[in-house]
């Protein structure tokens, strides 16, 4: 175990408070993280991160932001991912991370969930996964091992591979990264969690929030062993880095084709793992619901997963709307942010942290089968005045076309700084964790 882990880290003493374009403020590290060439070269720390297959960009999308600030500020390191996430392929790997790909675990529900059903029908395919993943970690011996939301990992695999590195006299460090809400606790049990698993193989819990907005380890009822070991680090910053593409983009651009018009922009973004029509074809509605002259200029993003006949059918009949632009799910999201004035959206973990980075005033519409997080996150934020919310069961045309001309006509709410510090404080604890292997029980002491 280690000693420190316990505690909440500081915030670094050099800080920086940006006030949001639209909403409230939020703070970030001064920097975001510190550059490679602020300090001397260090060894090559050998760090992987393992990210399942639940339907959605979660996992996959907290993985690539985590690898992508280690490998800017430990440039030395060797960074691999090993997933089996569908949506690595669409998304783009940092430059100088390498991945390992599992065989995908076809999944049958929406709800964030291991289905089961497909899985089970296909034995060998698991055998294959828990093979490649015991074998690209003690092919890579890494120093750090970073699992993101799933201790046990997908249908249980990585169980094998971390018992048998609890045999070796020198193992890794291995850090459990949660989001701010891990699910929603159930009448049968507080948490969804194996807490079990955390205490036995894991050294460090590291959640992707803060305890003033969503206390984790009260809410989901932490064992005091768990809650030692538990550090808060701040939710992940989306915000690109100046050297990225993304950045680029935001330097200079077009007016979308066909919102040309007055009236202020929205932006309609559906979460990307999840079919996003019923979202789509409310707001819409609502729009038609809307006098001429209080047109808005609306750029739809259709996402990845939505079936054919739905996407055909929400362009057959609302396709000639004027104002009214249509995407596909496209890289650069970050240029869309920049454009709207206000995005209605769902209310996954990654699609929240993009709204507080880039300051993005949003109405948002928590999808009903996501595990309950959804709802607590967006309920959450709007009790502490950062957003607007309608519930799904009480999501009509009229209610969200009315929340989002509501929030559109008066000024963003006062609300206490969000802190984004996260990504800054993750290379903090890898900086401190990577440097030595742990010395297992029965060996000298760590």
């Amino acid at each position: 175990m280690i000693a420190d882990a316990s505690r909440v880290i500081p915030p670094p003493p050099a800080r920086s408070l940006e006030k949001r374009r639209t909403g409230p403020p939020v703070l970030r590290l001064a920097g975001r993280e510190s550059a490679a060439a602020d300090s001397p070269p260090e060894r090559g720390a050998k760090i992987l991160l393992y990210s399942h297959d639940a339907a959605g960009l979660g996992s996959i999308w907290r993985t690539l932001l985590v690898s992508g600030a280690l490998k800017r500020t430990l440039p030395n390191a060797a960074i691999v991912i090993v997933t089996g996430s569908p949506s690595l392929h669409p998304l783009h790997l940092p430059a100088g991370v390498d991945h390992v790909t599992l065989p995908w675990l076809a999944h049958s529900s929406g709800d964030g969930q291991d289905s089961g059903v497909a899985s089970l029908a296909y034995p060998e395919v698991k055998r294959m996964r828990r093979a490649i993943l015991r074998a690209a970690t003690f092919g890579l011996d890494p120093d750090l091992i970073i699992v993101d939301q799933r201790p046990a990992g997908a249908e249980g695999e990585l169980l094998g591979t971390l018992a048998a590195l609890r045999k070796r006299r020198r193992r890794p460090r291995v850090v459990l990264g949660l989001k701010d809400i891990p699910g929603s606790p159930t009448r049968a049990r507080r948490s969804p969690l194996s807490f079990q698993t955390i205490e036995h193989y894991y050294d460090e819990v590291w959640v992707y929030g803060v305890r003033d907005v969503f206390d984790t380890v009260r809410q989901h009822a932490f064992p005091e062993a768990v809650a030692r070991k538990t550090v808060f680090c701040g939710y992940l910053d989306a915000l690109p880095t100046c050297d990225s593409p993304e950045a680029a983009v935001l330097g200079g651009h077009a007016s979308e084709t066909g919102v040309d018009g007055a009236g202020p922009r929205v932006l309609v973004l559906p979460g990307w793992g999840a079919d996003g029509s019923r979202l789509i074809e409310t707001y819409l509605q609502g729009l038609l619901q809307l006098p001429r002259r209080c047109a808005l200029r609306t750029t739809v993003v259709l996402g990845p997963v939505m079936a054919a006949d739905r996407r055909a059918a929400l362009l057959e009949r609302f396709g000639r709307l004027p104002d009214v632009s249509f995407l596909d799910a496209v890289p650069g999201i970050e240029r869309r942010y920049a454009e709207a004035d206000i995005v209605v959206s769902t209310a996954g973990y990654d699609r929240v942290c993009e709204l507080l980075s880039f300051g993005q005033r949003a109405v948002l519409v928590p999808r009903a089968d996501a595990g309950g997080d959804e709802l607590m996150r967006a309920r959450r934020f709007a009790d502490l005045g950062y957003f607007d919310v309608v519930a799904p069961d009480q999501l009509d045309p009229t209610r969200l076309i009315t929340t989002v001309t509501g929030a559109l006509g008066r000024h963003a709410a006062v609300a206490p700084p969000v802190d984004m510090g996260g990504l800054g404080r993750v290379v903090e604890r890898v900086r401190l964790l990577s440097g030595a292997p742990v010395e297992s029980a029965g060996g000298a002491a760590s």
